[in-house]
Parts: C-alpha cells; sequence; structure tokens
C-alpha cells in the first residue's frame, strides 16, 4: 500500500485570516488610539468610555461595509472573467486549448507533454482548468463577501473591547499607560496568534504591529494633549 503524505497548508486560511486579523487589529489600535486621545485631554472616564464604546460600534459597522464593498468587487471580478472564459470556450473551444497547453509550456512542460495534461484537463472540467491556471481563481481563495464583512466586523467587536474593559479597572489617573501597555501586549498576542495561524514569522509579525500600535497611540495622545489644553 502506498503511504499518503498528509502536508499543512495555510493558503486555504487566507480568505477569513486576512479579514479577522485586520478587524481585530483596527478594533485594537483604533479604539485604543481614541481612548488614549480623548483621556490625554482630560476627558472623564464616562466621556472617555462613551467615546470607546461609539467608536467599537462605528468601526466594526464600518469594517463589515468596507470588507463587504470590496470584498463584492472582486467576486463580480471573478464572475465576470469566468463568464467570459465560459464564452470563450463555447465559441472557440480549440484556441482555448491551445491557450492551455501554452501555458503549461511556459511553467516548463515540454509540448508533448503540455497538450497531453491540457487534453486530460479540458476533458475532465474545461473551465475550472483556465479559471485556476489561466485566471489564477481557486476555491480556497476565492472571494467570500459575507465571509469577510462578519469576520470583520465581529473580529473588530472583540479587539474594541479590550482596551474598553482595560479602561473599567484602571484609576482615572493611570488610564493613558495602562491602555497604552495592555493593548501593545493585546496586539503583540495578536500577531503571534496571527503568524501562528498563516505558518509566518512570529517575531516579525509581532514587531509590525507593535510598532504602528505604538505610532498611533502616541500621536493620538499628543493629539489630544494639545487640543484638550
Amino acid at each position: 500500500m502506498r503511504h499518503r503524505h498528509a502536508e499543512r497548508h495555510h493558503t486555504n486560511r487566507t480568505g477569513w485570516l486576512r479579514a479577522a486579523v485586520l478587524g481585530a487589529n483596527d478594533g485594537i489600535l483604533s479604539t485604543a488610539s481614541l481612548v488614549v486621545g480623548v483621556a490625554a485631554s482630560n476627558a472623564s472616564r464616562s466621556s472617555v468610555l462613551v467615546a470607546g464604546v461609539a467608536g467599537m460600534v462605528a468601526g466594526a459597522m464600518s469594517m463589515a461595509a468596507g470588507e463587504f464593498v470590496s470584498v463584492s468587487s472582486q467576486a463580480d471580478t471573478e464572475k465576470a472573467d469566468i463568464e467570459r472564459e465560459r464564452r470563450e470556450l463555447s465559441e472557440d473551444n480549440e484556441f482555448e486549448h491551445e491557450e492551455l497547453a501554452d501555458i503549461y509550456i511556459d511553467r516548463g512542460l515540454d509540448k508533448n507533454l503540455a497538450r497531453k495534461v491540457a487534453d486530460e484537463l479540458m476533458d475532465r472540467d474545461a473551465l475550472g482548468a483556465h479559471a485556476r491556471d489561466e485566471l489564477g481563481i481557486t476555491e480556497a481563495l476565492s472571494a467570500r463577501p459575507v465571509q469577510a464583512a462578519f469576520t470583520s466586523a465581529a473580529t473588530f467587536a472583540v479587539g474594541a473591547a479590550m482596551p474598553l474593559l482595560t479602561i473599567l479597572f484602571t484609576p482615572q489617573t493611570r488610564i493613558i499607560p495602562i491602555v497604552f501597555a495592555t493593548s501593545l501586549l493585546y496586539l503583540a498576542v495578536l500577531g503571534t496568534l496571527a503568524a501562528y495561524a498563516g505558518g509566518s514569522p512570529i517575531l516579525k509579525a509581532c514587531a509590525r504591529v507593535m510598532f504602528w500600535g505604538a505610532f498611533a497611540m502616541g500621536l493620538t495622545a499628543a493629539v489630544g494633549a494639545l487640543f484638550g489644553k
């Protein structure tokens, strides 16, 4: 019996992983930056919380709408390309056959083998072969607008809740440094989880999100202090 070697790949996660990481990162960073900026203006705890909650709700809805619109546009483009390919296959199957063989030749197969591969794939699923090898559209990487919208909104809300919960258990005079420090910790954890799920270097991912998190919160704190005087 042949031994099947099981391999774990991460590309099938890219659709939801991208939306989840983007949503959670934005939730933590934008809400933490907002509350740090408001707190730096000498606002009361209740004002900081109101601003944070409003930012959480508005941000989650914005993320959902933005993801749905942008990914829907991608999905529409993919559908249009596939329909065009379907039409071309029905109108000039021979040319499409040669086109597929040329793709495999460009990838390194000799002419005879490329034609045989094209024959087999065209007989089995011509449209699928052209979608995958000519257009670069696969099931794992295809656009899913609803999934992206819900994932982004939910993870944004979860991320935004972290600095808000921190404020509830923080003395008024310590909101800025504690929210700043804990939010950087949350971002580091998020970067670690995202890197692990995606199979990418953990240290690099953590450094990247922490740098931009510190920069954003520092900038909004400076703005809040400047205009709060």
